[in-house]
């Protein structure tokens, strides 16, 4: 039974009350009463219409659905459908032109733009390694990777490969920062002489991306350089075993990298309690008040982490200057479905657990905004909300802020929005819900992974889907990358915020990323989205090669390329000529991904997970890449493409290799051969039960299970 403490009418557990008033409340300059009060009266106002917002969506799935099974058998009409969701609402009226008034907004965020990770908040480890990716070693990234085309090899430092490394790197360096006849392959010095760089006495063509150096200016100890708003320092040591075996004594080249990091309270981790929330919540906490460490052990040795501090330089005239040392951190809030037994409202009832974020991820902002040198520069507090149905749920969001400002005494519209562009109905009225958001919005992100879990569920009644490879290249998903961007440039986002592409799933394939993913800068966006910090500083080089402004202003003024009609485009299987060796291992597929994530989630309480796939490739697995998997079954099995029995003989097969890819976890329980276990259960439940879930949404389940674990292992 969980103890818990009266406050303000809200019946909150003891662990989650005593780390409020003890640990984050002090120092804020709020006072217990008042912020017992208004979190008080935020839960009982504003949760009776969290609760409609969550009824009409449903009502209008239930309407979507109804039209769909009327209409089966009978070709599709799009412009009938379009009508149709005009008619119910789904499709708003789109208003007239208008440009988003956000202020005081950082400049990671409005104008550098750059990788963006996004890491679980609960895991200390993590978020300040993510938080410290501001900074990264091209040397390493291209050495420790198959960025060169290869795996590095096993043993001691290869000096061929180190070769190659320092070679690839002194073309990046003459791509972004060419010197006047010569080579940084044949550079013998470095130097600054009245106020200028010069390399082998020859200036840089562009003079001006000189911007600072440390140590004495006739030979350095490191140089740094700025291309398209992104530093790049130069480290000289010849003493350095690289710097050493240099004719300049260049040891290596960092690269600013991840200018902005997500600390996730949603997708990534598994938070079903006041225990869970508490550890989410003091790791937020360390990071806005400077102070979070955590113990590490690497090659035998242990050791303490903490923030990096920020880099400083003589600027080209001697006089001090500085870079920040950490990325600009943002924090993602839950959405507006899940609700929390953390706090209990006067009826005895679980509270939405977004309105509790909110509150209490902005209290802790507080210790942020009051010291200098800090996460914002410009007293701002960033919160990504994700999965909003449209716009009046964004308006929500709105209210939801305004409210936690003025119980916490801050000026109206310091908290800015990240909205996450990743369930349909969103993405068919994004102009709207900028709009909605227009004074505080600084972020929108495509999100493919969930708004594909959305686009099977909400057509769920019109026919099956095809195979999850080929709804990638239907003609809906240009139009929502391609729309998504011209919204934003139309809303005047641009050098005011983010916009934003989804994640690199594979952490292991950086050569396939770097072929790749500089497709996101040159689609116009100012940030996407990396699995880690190695990923972050490669994907780094993507935006020295890519003016992303010049790209914006291109296709701002060449108007929408994308329209509503084709998000709209079902992107349903067209012939369904399959085999049924095709049909069984795509339902393999999809049930191996669940259960390799499922089974961490459920066991260990780990939200995001590299999970092998059927072909032994490690993917990023979160409860999005596990929504669509568990949709597609769902589908095919409502459609009579597989059958249950089909589906159950797939997830044992499957099980008995996530047992087998996962025999090394001494913190790993089977699943196999009794298939009776609450993970193996909850698979289960997220594919058969999947039709009926809000949305699509893992969520409910996965939550229900995790805590049946829980109770279960209290005795």
């Amino acid at each position: 039974m969980t103890e818990r403490h009266d406050k303000s009418g809200l019946q909150v557990a003891s662990e989650l009350a005593a780390f409020i008033d003890e640990r984050a409340l002090p120092g804020t300059g709020v006072e217990t009463e008042a912020f017992w009060t208004g979190l008080s009266k935020i839960i009982h106002e504003l949760g009776p219409e969290n609760r409609e917002l969550l009824d009409r969506r449903q009502r209008l799935q239930e309407q979507i659905d109804a039209w769909h099974i009327e209409r089966r058998g009978q070709p599709h009409d799009h412009n009938a459908y379009k009508a149709f969701l005009t008619d119910i609402g789904y499709l708003a009226p789109e208003g007239p032109d208008f440009e988003i008034a956000t202020s005081n907004v950082d400049p990671e965020i409005a104008l550098i733009p750059g990788p963006q990770l996004v890491v679980p908040i609960t895991n200390a480890r993590y978020a300040l390694n993510a938080a410290n990716a501001r900074w990264g070693s091209l040397y390493d990234a291209l050495y420790g990777t198959d960025a060169l085309g290869s795996a590095p090899p096993a043993g001691g430092y290869d000096k061929g490969r180190g070769a190659r490394v320092v070679a690839w790197a002194r073309v990046f360096l003459d791509d972004a920062f060419p010197v006047a006849g010569l080579s940084h392959a044949d550079a013998r010095r470095y130097h600054v002489r009245d106020g200028a760089l010069l390399v082998d006495d020859l200036p840089l063509m562009q003079p001006e991306k000189f911007v600072g150096y440390r140590g004495h200016p006739k030979a350095p100890d490191a140089v740094l350089l700025v291309n398209h708003g992104l530093h790049v320092e130069l480290v000289f040591d010849r003493t350095h075993p690289i710097g050493s075996r240099d004719q300049a004594g260049l040891a290596d080249i960092r690269l600013e990298s991840a200018v902005s990091a997500i600390m996730d309270c949603e997708d990534s981790v598994a938070c079903v309690d006041a225990e869970d929330k508490v550890l989410a919540y003091a790791n937020w906490l360390g990071l806005m008040r400077g102070d979070l460490t955590a113990e590490v052990s690497k090659g035998g040795d242990r050791f303490t982490r903490a923030l990096s501090p920020d880099l400083t330089y003589a600027a080209p005239d001697g006089s001090p200057s500085s870079v920040k040392g950490r990325a600009l951190m943002l924090v993602r809030n839950v959405g507006h479905l899940m609700t929390n037994p953390a706090i209990l409202d006067r009826d005895g009832e679980e509270v939405f657990e977004g309105l509790m974020d909110a509150m209490i991820t902005t209290l802790i902002a507080i210790h942020d905004l009051q010291r200098d040198g800090g996460n914002s520069v410009e007293g701002s507090v960033y919160v990504v909300k994700p999965k909003m149905h449209g716009p009046e749920e964004v308006a929500f969001a709105v209210r939801t802020f305004d409210m936690v400002e003025d119980a916490l005494g801050l000026p109206r519209n310091t908290v800015k929005i990240g909205i996450m562009d990743e369930e349909r109905r969103t993405s068919v009225n994004l102009k709207e819900c900028i709009r909605a958001a227009k004074h505080r919005v600084a972020f929108i992100n495509t999100g493919f992974l969930d708004r594909t879990g959305d686009e099977i569920h909400t057509s769920m009644e019109a026919g099956p889907f095809s195979r999850k490879d080929f709804i990638k290249r239907k003609a809906w998903i240009g139009a929502y990358e391609n729309l998504n961007v011209d919204i934003g440039l139309e809303c005047g986002l641009m050098r005011k915020a983010q916009i934003g592409k989804g994640m690199w799933a594979m952490p292991d394939m950086m050569a396939a990323m770097l072929d790749q993913k500089i497709e996101h800068p040159r689609a116009g966006a100012s940030c996407a989205w990396v699995p880690s910090p190695t990923a972050a500083t490669l994907h780094a080089l993507h935006y020295h090669k890519v003016d992303v402004f010049k790209v914006q202003e291109k296709l701002k003024a060449g108007g929408r390329r994308a329209h509503v009609d084709g998000i709209l485009d079902i992107p349903l299987a067209t012939f369904r000529r399959w085999t049924s060796e095709q049909i069984i291992r795509e339902v393999e597929n999809n049930a191996q991904g669940i259960l390799g994530y499922v089974v961490r989630w459920i066991d260990q309480g780990v939200g995001c997970s590299k999970v092998p796939d059927v072909n032994d490739v490690g993917l990023m697995e979160d409860r999005a890449t596990c929504r669509i998997s568990a949709q597609h079954i769902a589908n095919w099995l409502h459609h009579g493409v597989v059958s249950q029995d089909q589906v159950m003989v797939a997830l044992r097969k499957m099980a008995e290799i996530v047992d087998a890819q996962n025999a090394d976890d001494p913190h790993y329980r089977p699943m196999a051969p009794g298939f009776d276990g609450i993970a193996f259960q909850a698979a289960c439940d997220l594919v058969f039960k999947g039709r009926v879930q809000p949305s699509g949404y893992t969520e409910p389940i996965l939550h229900q299970r995790r805590l049946e674990l829980k109770r279960k292992s209290l005795g």
